[in-house]
């Protein structure tokens, strides 16, 4: 069987962690305690489909944005309630967990709008952006490798101007804590340490899976990728640039998971390296509370993978006439 490869993400004040069955995140309140929200995934996500090469990498992107969203904004909310009267300045965890039938997937038409929005001009500033830029170069550089290359750099130093700027304000900077956070609680786990605030914090906050390392990929790779789209049609192009998206998305992802798997190998540890050094744009060395958060999370899920996997290996009830 596949090794499974748990992931996460940071959130306002807190850390999502997603499993096999489940998803949790645990979040800090104003209060100090750690709140913990968890929801059972869809059994679509754990079909044979949605794991085939290929494919998972864009229906895992797809997911994450469409899950990312909603937890971002509960996350939000939680942060900003008012302490309450009897929990004021107590550890304490509080733990809500959705119906059964609940689909974590689904959105309201105003989150899914915004994200919409989000990605559209997501793909116009990175992909569309670069493509113009070179255009209208094409009299000095022309229309060969030289105008691709330009566009894969100009698309490189448009995602490490946003990640240095953003990087600058206060609360993105907590929220790169809890990455790093993220990071940590999954690094130990992998490598049999006890998940405990005196172990992950001794665990590097760089992870050979992170998204930052994806997106590294992804302007790289797109310079090969949009190279196979040879017209002079600057309509065409401009069109590619938004068709293949998912296309370099999963080829990326796929990379991406074998480099992770085959990291003792020289060679690889060389290729991740720029992807490994450009997470330090977004993670941060994390504070114990949010470490707190990070292990809340990251248990919970454990605890409902195990329970899952206890409950397949029960024999079925004896049926009796």
């Amino acid at each position: 069987m596949a090794r499974f490869y748990y992931g996460g993400q940071a959130v306002i004040e807190g850390v999502m962690m997603r499993g096999k069955t489940s998803f949790a995140v645990a979040m800090r309140k104003a209060d100090q305690s750690i709140y913990v929200y968890e929801e059972p995934l869809p059994e679509r996500l754990r079909s044979k489909f949605f794991r085939l090469p290929f494919v998972r990498g864009v229906l895992l992107l797809w997911e994450t944005l469409v899950l990312g969203s909603r937890i971002m904004t509960l996350s939000a909310n939680v942060a900003s309630e008012e302490p309450g009267t009897e929990s004021d300045n107590q550890a304490t965890t509080k733990t809500e967990q959705a119906p059964v039938n609940e689909d974590p997937t689904k959105m309201s038409g105003s989150m899914t709008l915004s994200l919409v929005i989000s990605m559209t001009i997501a793909v116009a500033i990175f992909f569309v952006g670069p493509l113009v830029v070179t255009n209208l170069l094409g009299h000095w550089i022309g229309t060969g490798w030289l105008s691709l290359i330009l566009e894969g750099v100009l698309r490189l130093a448009l995602l490490i101007g946003y990640l240095l700027l953003i990087g600058r304000v206060p609360d993105i900077q907590r929220v790169f804590g809890y990455h790093g956070a993220e990071h940590k609680a999954i690094n130990a786990m992998e490598h049999g340490e006890p998940l405990d605030v005196g172990h992950v914090r001794t665990a590097t906050r760089v992870h050979t899976r992170c998204g930052t390392g994806f997106l590294l990929i992804v302007a790289v790779l797109s310079i090969l990728v949009f190279a196979l789209v040879v017209t002079p049609s600057l309509p065409i192009k401009l069109l590619s640039r938004i068709v293949l998206v998912p296309v370099v998305a999963s080829i990326a992802y796929e990379l991406m998971r074998l480099g992770a798997a085959n990291y003792r190998l020289r060679l690889v540890r060389w290729l991740l390296a720029p992807g490994l050094a450009l997470q330090s744009l977004t993670t941060r060395e994390p504070d114990d509370a949010m470490i707190e958060c990070s292990i809340a999370a990251l248990q919970r899920v454990l605890e409902n993978d195990q329970k899952a996997e206890a409950e397949a290996q029960e024999p079925a009830p004896l049926v009796t006439a």
